[in-house]
């Protein structure tokens, strides 16, 4: 059961993801604590979560997360391939995230039953992106591909286009990204720290989600 993600249009992605603002990414090595992960971040306002492929407990995570939290939107992040794709949609996620594009990629993605969010770094793979009907991306490595110049940079000659950027941003530097008009959220992993995760921190967990929230307002 999918949530109420609705169509899988690209409008309706960025409608959802602007609503969230934030988006955990969440990289799991027990996926029995997907559930009181997503629980506390739930309660701290979340809206929309992502959990990633990296480790063997990702897709059963995203499974246990479909069946106890059918409202959530879910992203299956580190889709690198057309297996993790299929993947992704039997577990239940309403989209994918990869960290690039490959052309095979980005082909399945505009006909596959979910919506890509393909990653980016440079004008090249946006125009690859545009070429195929792409206008919402994963910005990633954000900090370490120029930050907020190059997302400005990139928006000259790509006003159509809006973007998630991940990778090196905090809590403390949310809100400076999500000035931008063309930044629908942001992701990353300060709300989803290893350290709580391990410590079983489930209120230190939902605090952090709605301290962030509430700085953002």
């Amino acid at each position: 059961m999918h949530s109420d993600f609705g169509c899988h249009h690209q409008h309706d992605l960025e409608h959802w993801l602007r609503r969230a603002r934030v988006v955990p990414i969440l990289t799991l090595d027990e996926e029995t604590d997907a559930e009181p992960v997503a629980d506390a971040l739930i309660s701290g306002g979340i809206r929309v979560l992502e959990v990633t492929l990296r480790t063997s407990a990702g897709l059963p995570a995203l499974q246990r997360l479909r069946r106890r939290f059918p409202k959530l939107v879910l992203a299956a992040g580190t889709v690198r391939s057309i297996e993790d794709y299929h993947s992704a949609i039997d577990a239940g996620a309403d989209f994918a995230v990869s960290p690039g594009a490959s052309h095979t990629l980005l082909r399945y993605g505009v006909t596959a039953s979910i919506p890509l969010l393909p990653g980016v770094a440079t004008p090249t793979e946006l125009l690859k992106g545009f070429e195929f009907g792409y206008r919402g991306f994963k910005f990633f490595p954000a900090a370490a591909s120029g930050g907020l110049p190059m997302v400005r940079s990139l928006l000259g000659p790509f006003a159509e286009a809006w973007l998630v950027p991940t990778g090196g941003i905090s809590g403390e530097d949310a809100r400076i990204w999500l000035r931008e008009p063309n930044v629908a959220a942001v992701g990353g992993t300060w709300l989803v720290p290893e350290e709580r995760i391990r410590a079983r921190d489930w209120p230190g967990l939902e605090q952090l989600a709605a301290d962030t929230l509430r700085d953002l307002d």
